[in-house]
């Protein structure tokens, strides 16, 4: 499961912005909404017909292939740099 999640902004000015979020504590928070979020889906797998444990190891699969992936987006002279550990 992915642990931190870093966001780099360089902005047109030239100072960049270096923005560190710890993944389990924003999970905790919006635990909530995954919960419901995970019922809706329980219900749509229901609809049509797909094995909810295995969607849900899909998910987790997903999920767990998370860390090391990096996402650059550069527009003219402001880049953003996303990095999951």
């Amino acid at each position: 499961m992915p642990q931190l999640l870093t966001v780099r902004v360089k902005r047109p000015d030239g100072r960049p912005i270096r923005i560190w979020v710890p993944v389990l504590p924003v999970v905790l928070v919006f635990s909530p909404v995954v919960v419901l979020a995970v019922l809706v889906a329980a219900v749509a797998c229901l609809v049509y017909r797909v094995s909810a444990v295995r969607a849900l190891g899909t998910g987790w699969r997903i999920v767990s292939a998370l860390p090391g992936t990096r996402v650059d987006i550069e527009q003219g002279r402001t880049a953003v740099l996303v990095t999951i550990r």
